[in-house]
């Protein structure tokens, strides 16, 4: 049953696209005015956008040096051990599951979007 709804869906996708639209030509001359993609402004953004990340991890680094981060994420980390030994764990689920969805989601669309960045 589904391999013939495949069928009709693929043919009728197939009718679909070679289907011309009537329209005097108006998309040909759309077309034809807008302006090309010079390769060295894809080229130029690419090396844009890699040194502003470069810049915030160096950016990054240099504060977490100076205000001793280290020093505030082992203090952290201390008094999480101590307070987890007192305190019971009390898991909602309905938390639980908003978090993993969404970080199901976020690892979808950067999967995506690295994905798309390639073409």
């Amino acid at each position: 049953m589904t391999d013939k709804n495949d069928v009709l869906l693929k043919q009728f996708f197939q009718d679909a696209a070679t289907q011309q639209i009537a329209d005097n030509g108006f998309s040909e001359r759309v077309m034809q005015h807008l302006p090309e993609r010079a390769p060295f402004i894809v080229a130029h953004r690419k090396l844009f956008t890699r040194l502003w990340t470069c810049c915030c991890v160096l950016l990054f680094s240099v504060l977490f040096v100076l205000i001793d981060g280290w020093d505030l994420l082992s203090v952290q980390f201390e008094v999480m051990l101590r307070t987890m030994a007192v305190q019971t764990i009390s898991v909602n689920l309905l938390v639980a599951a908003t978090i993993l969805f969404g970080l199901l989601f976020v690892g979808v669309g950067e999967v995506i979007s690295s994905e798309t960045a390639r073409t």
